[in-house]
């Protein structure tokens, strides 16, 4: 696919495969989980989408680890319910998974969206809900997994990169993909300018892999 229009935010971008699930309105609407560690745009894109009916699910709870990050606001604003985590209160990641895994009980969590969870989880979340975690991150998987995604895509020299959505498996961002967005890299770029244009696309396709999963469960399907 070819172009001679710059690249903007409002580029589109290729997104594959095209998920357009109707929402099943004459069934219970999926109970989120999200769990956050930043500014939360893609917590407010989950939350918009839903507002829009663009998205039959609800957010039971937002789960973060960093006090003071600007996803608060965000989930003040909807007026979901928020649970602090703070991770350096634990000494094992085992731990955090099991107290973030009563917290999701507690309120009745059906699917986990980590968006933007820069956390590594364990066995321990993965097994207490299985194929029902999904996880977002900022390169076409499998290339370039971890936490420098954009920076590595611009030192590799590649002319495309996007973002995956992913079920959750015990290898850090493996598991099957469920939906990805490709984005051009520009010549003059920086992880910050990629940054923001792969998040563009982030809150397109994090809410169709929501609808994705959450269509297959009202089905009875993993």
């Amino acid at each position: 696919m070819t172009s001679n229009t710059p690249a903007t935010n409002t580029t589109p971008s290729l997104i594959s495969p095209v998920v357009t699930p109707k929402p099943a309105q004459d069934t219970p609407p999926a109970k989120l989980g999200i769990m956050v560690s930043g500014s939360g745009t893609n917590f407010e894109a989950i939350a918009h989408a839903i507002a829009d009916g663009q998205l039959h699910a609800q957010i039971q709870v937002m789960i973060y680890n960093n006090p003071g990050i600007k996803a608060i606001a965000r989930a003040e604003k909807f007026g979901i319910p928020m649970v602090l985590h703070n991770h350096r209160d634990y000494k094992k990641r085992e731990a955090l998974d099991a107290q973030i895994v009563q917290t999701l009980r507690q309120y009745q969590v059906e699917l986990v969206v980590m968006a933007g969870w820069m956390r590594i989880v364990t066995p321990v979340l993965i097994d207490a809900f299985p194929r029902r975690i999904l996880n977002l991150h900022p390169s076409l998987l499998p290339s370039f997994k971890g936490i420098h995604a954009e920076a590595e895509a611009l030192a590799a020299g590649v002319k495309i990169t996007g973002c995956t959505v992913h079920l959750v498996s015990p290898e850090v961002d493996s598991g099957p993909i469920l939906i990805q967005a490709a984005v051009p890299v520009l010549p003059d770029d920086t992880p910050e300018t990629l940054h923001a244009r792969i998040q563009v696309q982030e809150h397109r396709i994090l809410p169709q892999a929501i609808a994705q999963v959450a269509a297959g469960m009202a089905l009875g399907v993993s």
